[in-house]
């Protein structure tokens, strides 16, 4: 149905890692690197730069270093719930 789901509520517990990422990502100034973004017109557009600075924090958080175990990991929960 959905990539992610409406509310990170939906899958995990209170207290997760990921809610600390993600408050701590949606306080940072990433407003040069979304104007490029913005201005991107180039094939189908790209994840939003704010999300994957949110899932690259967290595999680091996780000592998941390589892209595609970090996306396998992505895949595998996505799965699980």
């Amino acid at each position: 149905m959905y990539l992610l789901p409406p509310t990170l509520k939906d899958w995990l517990p209170e207290g997760h890692l990921a809610y600390s990422v993600r408050d701590l990502i949606d306080q940072l100034d990433l407003s040069a690197v979304e104007k490029v973004y913005e201005r991107d017109e180039r094939g189908y557009p790209p994840y939003h730069p704010r999300m994957m600075v949110k899932v690259v924090l967290y595999a680091e958080c996780i000592r998941v270093r390589s892209s595609r175990k970090t996306a396998k990991r992505l895949e595998e929960y996505e799965k699980l719930h």
